[in-house]
């Protein structure tokens, strides 16, 4: 028998490889001529068309052409080839290249396309292995390799892109509008585009698949050492694409398929087996069930963190938090993300609240903090479904501003909030009474929500505890997320305040609550404090809680060349006698600063600021770059040092958007 060739071909394609072999450019003698970039070889297949007016060339990748007119479009781009078939395809103009990933073999020709005046559109959170891949080659780890995520199949150099592809956005080109889909597996950005093409929905979804029951490979779906996060991802992703239900599935290799539902269930089944291979008992996140803790109240355990719905009787929903889809998908969307960007979120257990539940709003999301596991979600849903974001007050400035504060586990991107609430503030939504308490401990910016759900009283408590046993209460622990000396006695004495039956956490199922547990979580919370108090050499305590006490605010500025940028300097003052503080900020050189040093008076057991700017002449100004700054600090005579540290991105604010 004989065996499969490793790359398989068609046999019109093998024909004519073995008949035109490759051809190669050379001039006299055996020197080798100047290829076009990313063209070495060209071999001799033509482009086959589709439909009136979509056409594919085999070339290092499946490249699309969608013709309008004389105008056209590509999906990806290979090594550029498909620009030698333009007159013989009836178009004179390409007029822009939509990539569904990074990869080489998809993008290898795009320095051409630049050198051509063809505009580039890349997946957004892919966006920087395109237009700043070289600092990924400067920076990647080689040796101590852990993380062995394909990014090794990145381009060499640097690509400037003209436009991105925004999750769950439509992208209209002429009289086209293409739908991008996440379909993360092959990478972690990857897009499917979805467009309506000579009558007939078209699918262009990267390498998620190659034909019926088959992918590419196996390497690019395992992204930490002995792991297989890929083939999770993928089953996520050809189960939403099912959910689309094309007419043409246009693959990056192999060839087009015209019958897709079979073809992308036979691949589900085939991954869902190697899934099951590793992970016998393991639930892949796609296959992900809520909990119906009572016939109003639905939780989802499973995510990274959980949500909760609560549902009224006019079919409207409010939820508690909603974030990552899987821990799985939290986990790798976090580490892949480049220094600049937004963590990438997919929508899920949506339409189960629908179909099973009779969700016909999800009118309200309600923030138990500012984490992002559980906010990843919410710009989403106010993006999708006109969400309203309530939050508690002290949450707004943060969610408005990711970038004003260098805390644990802020979302990098701008959240609009609708309403706040105070401590002690009682709202009603729909049939349901809600009560706000402050509930610091976990972080100082968290609320706790109590109300009554089917006769019972329920206390959304957000990560302040958990109890994953269901016998006592556990808690954590971050410096960086503001910690303070009493912090998890206030918020246990919420829950003995209001008398919550049930307890709904951030993280595990709802569980019932005793006096027992409470006492113990006090007593344990009691020590806590006494223990800083005997560690922290310091005799206000929580100066040695508090990494941030000074600030330079926004810990992440955006300065423009030759323009005034606005700072504060903050101090947190936890003395009971006020602080006289002077501070000088330390610049790279050049830059200039409006003030050389600032004097200023905090009160006690409160924040005080000083405003300054600074400004970087054009002729230190290097665009895309990144330079850390410090403040300097003088506290009541004593020399304390430099404190307080920022970061400052010089570009322009447009090229800042962060993407979702």
């Amino acid at each position: 028998m004989s065996e499969k060739p490793p790359f398989p071909v068609t046999r019109r394609g093998f024909l004519q490889v073995a008949a035109g072999a490759l051809v190669v450019p050379q001039t006299a003698g055996d020197a080798w001529a100047a290829a076009p970039p990313g063209r070495s070889f060209a071999t001799s297949n033509r482009p086959a068309q589709l439909s009136e007016n979509l056409f594919v060339l085999q070339d290092t990748c499946n490249v699309y052409l969608v013709r309008n007119g004389e105008r056209g479009l590509l999906v990806d781009f290979g090594s550029g080839r498909i620009l030698d078939f333009l007159p013989e395809l009836g178009v004179t103009q390409i007029e822009l290249i939509l990539h569904t990933h990074y990869h080489r073999d998809q993008a290898q020709g795009d320095l051409l396309a630049n050198a051509r005046g063809i505009p580039i559109a890349v997946p957004a959170h892919e966006r920087h292995l395109f237009e700043d891949v070289e600092r990924l080659w400067a920076n990647r780890r080689v040796f101590d390799l852990y993380q062995v995520r394909n990014e090794f199949f990145s381009l060499t150099q640097n690509v400037p892109v003209s436009k991105l592809l925004h999750d769950y956005e439509t992208f209209d080109w002429r009289s086209y509008s293409f739908f991008v889909q996440p379909t993360p597996g092959h990478t972690i950005g990857s897009i499917t585009l979805v467009a309506q093409i000579d009558g007939k929905r078209t699918a262009f979804c990267g390498d998620l698949l190659f034909a019926s029951g088959k992918v590419q490979n196996l390497y690019d779906l395992q992204y930490f050492y002995g792991e297989h996060e890929g083939v999770d991802f993928s089953l996520y992703s050809v189960n939403e694409l099912i959910d689309t239900k094309p007419d043409l599935l246009c693959p990056s290799h192999g060839e087009p398929i015209r019958d897709p539902g079979p073809a992308m269930q036979q691949v589900q089944a085939h991954l869902l087996e190697w899934y099951h291979y590793w992970k016998p008992t393991g639930t892949p996140t796609y296959q992900f069930k809520s909990t119906q803790v009572s016939p109003h109240l639905i939780a989802h355990p499973l995510p990274t963190s959980t949500f909760y719905a609560i549902l009224s009787k006019s079919g409207k929903a409010m939820l508690v938090d909603y974030g990552s889809a899987s821990w799985n998908f939290f986990q790798c969307f976090r580490d892949a993300t480049d220094t600049y960007g937004r963590m990438r979120f997919v929508e899920h257990s949506l339409r189960a609240l629908q179909s099973e539940h009779g969700v016909s709003s999800f009118d309200v999301a309600v923030a138990s903090h500012i984490h992002d596991d559980h906010v990843n979600g919410f710009a989403h849903l106010a993006r999708r479904y006109g969400t309203r974001i309530w939050c508690y007050e002290n949450n707004r400035e943060i969610f408005r501003n990711p970038r004003g504060r260098n805390l644990g586990c802020i979302l990098a991107e701008p959240i609009e909030v609708d309403r706040t609430f105070q401590h002690g503030e009682r709202f009603q939504w729909e049939e349901y009474e809600f009560t706000v308490m402050h509930s610091p401990g976990h972080t100082e910016y968290q609320m706790a929500l109590f109300t009554t759900i089917d006769e019972t009283p329920v206390a959304f408590t957000g990560d302040a505890f958990f109890s994953y046993d269901k016998i006592k209460l556990t808690h954590n622990l971050i410096y960086r997320n503001d910690v303070r000396v009493g912090d998890y006695l206030r918020s246990i004495q919420n829950v003995q305040e209001m008398k919550p039956q049930l307890i709904a956490p951030g993280h595990g199922e709802p569980f019932k609550l005793n006096d027992g547990m409470i006492q113990e979580f006090v007593a344990r919370a009691q020590r806590q404090d006494a223990i800083f108090a005997s560690l922290i050499a310091n005799p206000v305590t929580n100066f040695g809680l508090d990494p941030a006490w000074v600030q330079i605010y926004p810990y992440q500025a955006v300065a423009v060349a030759g323009q005034p940028c606005a700072l504060e300097i903050r101090v947190r003052n936890h003395s009971p006698e006020p602080l006289q503080v002077e501070a000088a900020l330390v610049l790279p050189a050049e830059w200039l600063s409006s003030q050389g040093r600032l004097r200023f008076m905090v009160a006690a057991h409160s924040v005080a600021s000083h405003p300054v700017t600074i400004t970087i002449p054009r002729s230190a100004y290097k665009r895309g770059r990144r330079r850390a700054i410090a403040v300097d600090v003088m506290v009541n005579g004593a020399h304390l040092g430099q404190l307080a540290e920022a970061v400052v991105d010089m570009s322009e604010p447009d090229s800042l958007r962060i993407s979702l």
